[in-house]
């Protein structure tokens, strides 16, 4: 098995969302900041990609994405469409909403029940750029094995996973806690975490 080494670079390069578009295009495992952890990122509808991922965290199910902004949000759910707008708008910094969406949204692999998906939008910069970029939805869930905790700097991911990840988004490091997670159900949002 090849031995490649991580490449990493700063957010703020003016090559961090070509080269993050490009790994996420070719089905690779990316790492980003957002406004609260790091994520793991991989082509939301490439279920080869799905499964390196979820074979890297030692997990199956349902796995969230990050979106540019509400108005795609809109389009992606399967409510009422008088619904749609007030549905979208509970997407905050910090939050993940777990909404039925409409298929081919994304891989029926990363859905949760009853064609369900968690989604964000995250208030990094970064992840606004790679999300209005990519032409597919990104997958976000935390940088760990499932039962450890999400690593939060570059050097703890370096030691965690040195040949699995293809690109590294370096923002230093994140401390905050993971977003909170609601589900959207008969018009109303139900904490869950």
């Amino acid at each position: 098995m090849e031995n490649k080494k991580m490449k990493i670079i700063n957010w703020e390069n003016k090559e961090a969302v070509k080269a993050a578009v490009k790994v996420i295009d070719s089905g690779g495992i990316l790492v980003y900041p957002t406004d609260t952890i790091y994520g793991f990122g991989v082509n939301a509808k490439d279920p080869i990609a799905i499964d390196k991922l979820n074979s890297l965290k030692n997990r199956t199910g349902p796995i969230s994405v990050i979106a540019p902004d509400r108005a795609t949000v809109s389009t992606w759910l399967n409510v009422k469409e008088e619904k749609k707008l007030l549905a979208a708008s509970h997407l905050e910094a910090h939050n993940t909403i777990i909404y039925p969406v409409k298929k081919n949204i994304v891989h029926e692999k990363i859905m949760g029940p009853d064609s369900t998906l968690g989604i964000r939008i995250p208030n990094h910069p970064f992840c606004k750029l790679i999300a209005n970029s990519c032409t597919v939805p990104i997958t976000t869930t935390s940088v760990n094995k499932t039962g450890e905790h999400p690593r939060n700097n570059v050097e703890e991911i370096l030691n965690s996973f040195p040949t699995e990840i293809d690109l590294m988004i370096d923002d230093g490091d994140l401390v905050n806690s993971a977003s909170k997670i609601y589900i959207y159900t008969m018009d109303r949002l139900k904490n869950i975490r």
